[in-house]
């Protein structure tokens, strides 16, 4: 079930990981909305708001993946995380009884790290991006013999971020498009995956931090810049190597948004709905509102509000 090969067609293997992991993971709502109120004219919204998963965001849904369907070691679990993986993995292994370390880069933001130690988690902040702390999580998983627990560049990892996607289908079927923020990639790949080319998917990215952008053009993963007020979610050096053959089959496009579209999401969300997202959670949603991506009159638009943990609410 957990094969590369496996992520080509991996309906079944998505299908079978959500039942695995249902017990520990919510379903969350889908709201439809009329793009009007957003600009949008004859336009049908549809927002998945993941940011009321476990933890603020989609990555229980992988964290759990990777511990339901793997043994865990004695020396527990280890991640290297911008803050949402690392929270996720820290809930997982409270609530399965399993000891953890996260690792995190000093960009993580202080709402997260207070939620990693709160889950009883071990946390070492080990360099300033998402890359450095990634190699002192692969030390220490050599030394110790714990399980690493990949942000996005594992199989059990995108098999669970695909069961967003499952859930999207059944609570809002016939969608055209969908928006999707793309950090590793783990959530865009998985997604890809279970929809398989039925609805339009695009990546959404930061202008600071186009790592999907990059490797689409030189056609492989590449190294890239990993900057902006997203940097804790949606800025490691490059995608992984698993997802990138997804996106390169699936993902119709990638538009890339500065930071202040961004900002200006995060208020409209809040105006509108009163949903306090992440700079990360809001991405997909502020390529909408500053025009990098212009559905068509009757367009049906999905879009994944993925995080929501941020400790402020008045976006000035």
């Amino acid at each position: 079930m957990t094969s590369p090969t496996a992520l080509a067609a991996a309906r079944d293997s998505i299908r079978a990981t959500e039942a695995i992991i249902r017990p520990y993971i919510r379903r969350t709502p889908v709201i439809e909305l009329a793009g009007a109120e957003f600009g949008l004219e004859s336009v049908r919204l549809w927002l998945k708001l993941e940011l009321l998963q476990h933890t603020g965001s989609f990555k229980p849904r992988g964290a759990f993946a990777g511990m339901l369907t793997r043994a865990v070691p004695p020396a527990g679990v280890v991640a290297a995380s911008g803050g949402n993986h690392g929270v996720a993995v820290a809930y997982a292994a409270k609530q399965l009884s399993k000891p953890a370390r996260i690792f995190v880069p000093t960009v993580s933001s202080p709402t997260k790290i207070a939620r990693i130690r709160g889950y009883g988690a071990e946390l070492t902040i080990a360099g300033d991006r998402y890359a450095d702390a990634l190699a002192a999580s692969e030390q220490w998983a050599a030394e110790s013999g714990a399980l690493a627990v990949h942000a996005y560049d594992q199989p059990e990892t995108l098999l669970g971020q695909g069961t967003v996607g499952l859930e999207f289908e059944e609570q809002a079927p016939g969608l055209d498009t969908l928006l999707v923020a793309v950090g590793g990639g783990g959530l865009i790949g998985g997604v890809a995956a279970w929809y398989e080319g039925g609805v339009k998917i695009v990546g959404v990215e930061p202008e600071a931090a186009p790592t999907l952008w990059n490797a689409l053009r030189a056609g492989r993963p590449v190294d890239s810049e990993a900057g902006g007020i997203a940097a804790d979610s949606l800025a490691p050096k490059r995608v992984g190597e698993l997802m990138f053959p997804l996106a390169q089959r699936y993902v119709e496009r990638v538009v890339l948004v500065p930071d202040e579209a961004i900002r200006n999401a995060q208020r409209a969300l809040w105006q509108a709905l009163r949903i306090a997202a992440e700079p990360g959670g809001a991405a997909a949603f502020a390529a909408l509102i500053s025009g990098q991506y212009r559905p068509s009159p009757g367009e049906r638009v999905g879009v994944l509000v993925c995080g929501g943990n941020t400790s402020a609410v008045d976006f000035g």
